[in-house]
């Protein structure tokens, strides 16, 4: 079962998925069908092995999956990563951009 199917079922059966964790096989095996939106804060270089900034937009069949980290002061940041499942595109973009372009 792909992400989209999953999704579509678990939304079927009632189920809030904006903020659903994907099982470990589909989040580990499954690839998009399309990055739409990534940017990601990093001014110490792409060597460097901390955690930096991000936001994306990834296309799963219908479904939009926004996700990233929020800044800190400095480089690095040891936020908690925030995501949401969209069907909505618009949404999806808003979100990622908002997020990565707080100050």
């Amino acid at each position: 079962m792909n992400i989209s199917k999953w999704l579509d079922k678990k939304e079927a059966e009632g189920i809030d998925v904006s903020q659903i964790v994907l099982p470990d096989e589909l989040a580990n095996d499954t690839a998009p069908d399309e990055t739409i939106f990534f940017k990601e804060i990093r001014p110490c270089g792409f060597l460097c092995t901390g955690s930096h900034p991000f936001s994306t937009v990834e296309r799963f069949g219908h479904w939009y999956y926004s996700r990233g980290r929020d800044k800190e002061k400095g480089p690095h940041t040891t936020k908690p990563q925030w995501w949401i499942f969209t069907k909505d595109k618009e949404l999806a973009m808003k979100t990622a951009a908002a997020h990565i372009e707080k100050d």
